[in-house]
């Protein structure tokens, strides 16, 4: 027991933390988080009539305004971790503290020449331009770093296995992927030949090494990393450490993408009760690997039980945050949105409406989250108005005339919302300075193309309640489509908003219903003006 105590401290000065589950001594916060290639993919069909829509799933920072949902990204952290010199003294009361250069090696003795300046200032200045964006300067002073940390402290010495995974991070960041590997597995060995095979240390840079695969959908090689990780800490930590739940959950997302939705499960739901009985359940992290399960259960089409999970993380949110917070929100119209693929409409509708309540209370009225909860609402409206045009036509049309006074809200908010990213965008071009708006101008033309489309369906919807011959063509439903095609055109080709699969094809549902609408086809590419061009 003892030996697991002291492993169990020695985590916490490790410089090769695992995910976010680390404590946050460890963690050197970056300024520039990094999403991480293989995103689960995850859709759901709703449908009114003749018309459907697919609700997509995908990065938390853009699809999380277009369908209310928090898609996790793998379960990989987002953010870079940069190691820390583990050696380095933390006393107080030691006077070699205050000795530039000093640092405490593992046997209590300290090691102090010119190199080991140069590696500690080389270090610290990478950290500082890497933080800033500056990768370029950052990777000169790491390999500058690597060499004096050889030098002064030794090949095979835990400094240069920090000093290499530095760099590796660096490169990861880069996607210069191979000649980060190299580095990571350097690092492994210098580890293992300092400290043995079954030492915690190398478990965590074994679980890094299976992050970096993961990271590059090498789903194998990840698999392999992450499994003899969780081995190492089991034999050292115990079973229900902390630091074995999050390579548990890291397995288990390896396992999902690999097919093994079982024991993927198994694991999943394992890691989130070890901290749920560690008194993590109301963590960012717990709170992340239930959202990942309910989307598991939503990806198989186990829609009863994503709505268990989805309420759990509602519940645990009121009592955390309130209702006066965005991600009670967030939580609220994930589980709006699967309440409403069930068909339970009326429960949908309450959380939605409460959703873009609290919204208009805490943000500005023309922000992009308005635009998407508002579709919400109109697509809403529009089941509950298939349910209701059988009984009671009337109601029927007082739902279609909620759903376009919804779309039309949203169709403004979201072109105020694409015309501000713009004339920010060409502010910064002016005067040289930094700036990424490409995910705030996605999910404002994602918005807008979808409400578009939406709009188009009310009308025909209708239509059909008028009773009016099909043959009469519904001219406001050809305007909304049109108006979609024209400004997928106008946003991406004229005026350089990053495309995106999902915003591509809601693109082509626009064309292919307004094509059959018309009777004739519809140029796919832009004109040298930029605007589409009927053919015949």
């Amino acid at each position: 027991m003892s030996l697991r105590v002291a492993a169990a401290n020695l985590l916490k000065k490790l410089r090769f933390p695992a995910s976010n589950a680390f404590p946050a001594s460890t963690v050197t916060k970056n300024a520039l988080p990094i999403s991480i290639s293989g995103k689960l993919k995850l859709s759901r069909w709703c449908q009114t009539g003749a018309y459907g829509w697919k609700i997509n799933l995908r990065d938390p920072c853009l699809w999380i305004v277009i369908s209310g949902h928090v898609a996790m990204t793998l379960g990989i952290s987002a953010s870079t971790v940069l190691a820390e010199d583990a050696t380095e003294a933390s006393s107080d009361n030691d006077p070699g503290d205050n000795l530039i250069g000093l640092r405490k090696i593992e046997d209590g003795s300290v090691v102090s020449n010119i190199h080991t300046a140069k590696w500690r200032v080389f270090t610290d200045k990478a950290r500082e331009f890497f933080l800033q964006g500056k990768l370029d300067e950052a990777e000169k002073l790491f390999l500058s770093a690597i060499q004096e940390a050889k030098e002064g402290f030794g090949e095979q010495d835990p400094h240069v296995a920090s000093a290499c995974n530095n760099l590796a991070e660096l490169y990861r960041v880069k996607k210069a992927f191979d000649k980060a590997e190299p580095l990571y597995l350097e690092s492994i060995n210098i580890l293992e030949e300092s400290f043995g095979p079954d030492d915690v240390r190398v478990g965590v840079a074994v679980h890094n090494l299976g992050q970096f695969y993961l990271g590059q959908r090498k789903l194998e090689e990840a698999r392999i990393s992450y499994e003899r990780a969780l081995k190492i800490k089991r034999r050292v930590l115990g079973y229900g450490h902390s630091e074995c739940s999050d390579t548990m959950y890291h397995l288990g997302v390896v396992l999902y993408l690999q097919g093994k939705e079982r024991d993927a499960e198994a694991l999943i739901k394992d890691s989130i009760r070890m901290l749920e009985e560690g008194g993590e359940g109301e963590s960012f992290v717990c709170i992340r690997r239930l959202r990942y399960l309910s989307q598991i259960y939503l990806k198989s089409h186990r829609v009863a039980e994503a709505e268990m999970v989805q309420r759990k993380i509602l519940h645990v949110m009121e009592l955390s945050k309130g209702w006066n917070s965005l991600d009670t929100v967030i939580a609220a119209e994930s589980l709006a949105l699967t309440l409403q693929a069930s068909g339970n409409t009326k429960d949908s509708k309450e959380l939605l409406e409460r959703c873009l309540n609290v919204r208009k209370d805490l943000l500005p009225s023309d922000h992009i989250q308005i635009g998407a909860n508002l579709l919400h609402l109109a697509r809403v409206a529009m089941l509950d108005c298939s349910q209701h045009k059988k009984l009671d036509v009337s109601r029927a049309k007082t739902d279609l005339d909620m759903a376009k006074d919804h779309l039309h809200n949203s169709i403004r908010i979201a072109r105020q919302c694409l015309e501000k990213v713009l004339k920010q965008k060409d502010k910064l071009k002016k005067y040289n300075k930094p700036g990424d708006s490409r995910k705030e101008g996605q999910a404002a033309l994602a918005i807008l193309l979808q409400s578009l489309n939406t709009l188009s369906s009310v009308e025909l919807d209708k239509q059909e309640l008028q009773e009016i011959q099909e043959r009469d063509i519904n001219l406001e439903a050809q305007e909304a489509l049109l108006q979609c095609v024209s400004a997928y055109k106008e946003f991406v080709y004229e005026r350089s908003i990053a495309d995106a699969p999902e915003i591509k094809n809601e693109y082509l549902s626009c064309l292919k219903r307004a094509q059959n609408l018309l009777g004739h086809k519809l140029d796919q590419g832009p004109t040298k003006q930029g605007f589409p061009i009927a053919e015949s």
